[in-house]
């Protein structure tokens, strides 16, 4: 009796814990959704502060609770939430300027790119942009280098030496392990796979990531070039002799401005803005700032839209998320657009290294079928490379940014085996079978000939309809796209030299030639995905993906994480993949 007395005590206890949370949520949802003007107040002489540490993404994302409305989250951290505050800025008279603190910019060098842009236009203005560091990374000071003034702490570094990345190789680790990867790829370039085939890079593929480098660092040069009024020569030199590694070097070589303390830097901005040094200098936090610009700058409602579709992230065959390209969301998402009578035409942003060839398949199909009744432009980010560039080969017209890694039109497919790990836990897998093709495939049993063959076939078989459909949208020959297809990657600059793409710019850009193509003088924007989230089912799962996470993370260390991360990432893409060919971790 007792025992079950303890049951019923202990069910209670639960049942009066989840009544307590959800009217906490309730409450919380409330206080989060009432929206006033107090929770952010900007006052007069204000400097807005640029501090990028969190993760950049192209969009904030929209999360809807169907059963819980009043958590509904619509972000304002997204990139272009944050240009738009910058624009915003230029005319806010509470606002004199801008300055970029000990940064440690968490994005992707085309977002870099584009935030460099916008702090170019702010200056249009006549309001200051300064920057301090104590260390500067060499993409904080690409970002930090529009600035009219840059600082760095007597005792701080900069980095400034040119690019590199580094590639993991695995086929030492499969033999000594027994676990490994079967591959079978089609494109001489798709390098994605090498790690597991080989102990070191290829030519090929070191051809390929050198090619990608130099353009990349050639793209930066230039604009530190016109910023800081240095030869890009002399830039070349610089990062050869490694002529900014100290405060005073960096200083004598013209990539800075003034030495200081960060207290100096500080009272500098108070003399620009003629405040008292004594006073406190108000500063507000980009974060803080996105959310009032967004209240502040929505404009006059109009009828007819332009939608912008984000296709941010790894393409996966499901549903999609906030961190994934899924058939599912960009499936409703585009059938909205081209359903819905006031939206007149479509941009969709990729910034996406590619993945599933089946899902990206089916998206490209709904862009097809969206083609058909509105205008479609992309526009492409950090990344639209492999399946990322599948899904843009159809539209009407396709903008790069100078940076944008692109291309990488090949296929592989990978699928893990275990069977040398197996034995040597001494664990045995025996198959019974009807017909002698029954079993495709065993985690336990190494690819047969034969199954290697109707593999092979598959990858030929998305190969040449990828290469089909790049032909069909970019209106060149079979031979033409064979030229530049086997894997290759390519940068935008060079995407635009073959073809690849129509036009060098931004997410502006696409949407002029949206408005243009839609016949639309003036329009309002509507964002997609809208992300469906079911509240019940992330309180299950409440703390255990973030704990193990963390735990992981804090035992390994970050750098070995990494590697794990990597490992596990490539032996869960099964099945036929269109991806980037390699680690895009850039130094």
């Amino acid at each position: 009796m007792s025992f079950i007395q303890r049951v019923l005590s202990t069910v209670t206890g639960i049942f009066v814990f989840l009544i307590i949370c959800f009217l906490c949520l309730v409450v919380l949802g409330a206080i989060l959704g009432s929206g006033s003007d107090d929770l952010v107040k900007v006052k007069s002489n204000s400097v807005l502060e640029l501090t990028l540490d969190f993760p950049i993404k192209d969009y904030g994302g929209k999360i809807e609770f169907k059963e819980y409305p009043f958590l509904n989250e619509s972000s304002k951290k997204g990139l272009f939430n944050i240009i738009d505050a910058i624009d915003y800025a230029a005319t806010d008279p509470n606002i004199k300027g801008i300055s970029i603190d000990n940064n440690f910019i968490n994005a992707g060098i085309s977002q870099t790119k584009a935030l460099r842009g916008a702090l170019l236009k702010f200056k249009e203005s006549g309001k200051f942009v300064v920057a301090y560091g104590d260390m500067y990374s060499q993409k904080d000071y690409y970002l930090s280098s529009v600035a009219d003034t840059i600082y760095v702490n007597p005792a701080g570094m900069l980095e400034f030496k040119g690019l590199s990345t580094e590639q993991l190789y695995f086929k030492d680790f499969q033999e000594k392990t027994g676990f490994k990867m079967e591959i079978v790829r089609h494109g001489k370039y798709k390098s994605a796979v090498e790690p597991f085939l080989e102990n070191e890079m290829s030519d090929n593929n070191r051809v390929q990531i050198e090619a990608y480098l130099k353009s990349l660092w050639l793209e930066i040069r230039k604009d530190i070039s016109i910023s800081r009024n240095i030869s890009v020569e002399r830039l070349n030199t610089i990062a050869d002799s490694l002529l900014a590694r100290n405060p005073e070097l960096a200083k004598s070589s013209n990539l800075i401005d003034k030495v200081a303390y960060h207290d100096e830097y500080i009272n500098a901005m108070k003399f620009a803005i003629g405040l008292d040094s004594k006073k406190e200098l108000n500063r507000i936090s980009m974060e803080d700032y996105s959310e009032y610009a967004s209240r502040h700058m929505g404009g006059k409602y109009n009828k007819n839209k332009i939608a912008v579709i984000y296709a941010e992230g790894d393409i996966i065959y499901g549903e999609g998320d906030e961190n994934t390209v899924g058939q599912g969301t960009m499936e409703k998402s585009l059938l909205e657009a081209r359903t819905n009578p006031n939206i007149k035409a479509v941009v969709l942003r990729v910034n996406s290294p590619g993945g599933s060839a089946l899902a990206s398949e089916l998206i490209w199909r709904e862009i097809e079928l969206t083609k058909k009744v509105k205008p479609v432009i992309v526009s492409m980010g950090n990344y639209a490379a492999s399946g990322g560039y599948y899904i843009a080969s159809n539209a009407h017209k396709i903008i790069a940014e100078p940076t944008t890694i692109t291309g990488s039109i090949g296929v592989f497919g990978m699928l893990p085996n275990g069977k040398q790990l197996a034995e040597n836990m001494g664990i045995n897998a025996e198959q019974v079978i009807t017909n002698q093709n029954a079993l495709t495939y065993s985690f336990f049993e190494p690819l047969s000939d034969k199954q290697r063959k109707y593999i092979k076939e598959g990858v030929v078989n998305v190969y040449e309809l990828f290469t089909n459909r790049v032909a069909q949208g970019r209106k060149l020959t079979k031979a033409q796209v064979e030229e530049i297809a086997q894997g290759r990657v390519w940068t935008g600059v060079d995407a635009l030299k073959i073809g690849l793409v129509d036009e060098l710019g931004g997410l502006d850009l696409a949407l002029k030639y949206a408005a243009e193509a839609a016949e639309l003088q003036e329009y309002s924007i509507r964002e997609f995905p809208v992300f469906e989230k079911d509240l019940d089912k992330m309180l299950e799962d409440f703390g255990i993906v973030k704990a193990k996470e963390t735990i992981l993370n804090e035992e390994l260390g970050e750098e070995n994480y990494k590697i794990l991360k990597e490992i596990k990432s490539m032996s869960q893409k099964n099945g036929v993949q269109l991806l980037f060919p390699y680690s895009t971790n850039i130094k």
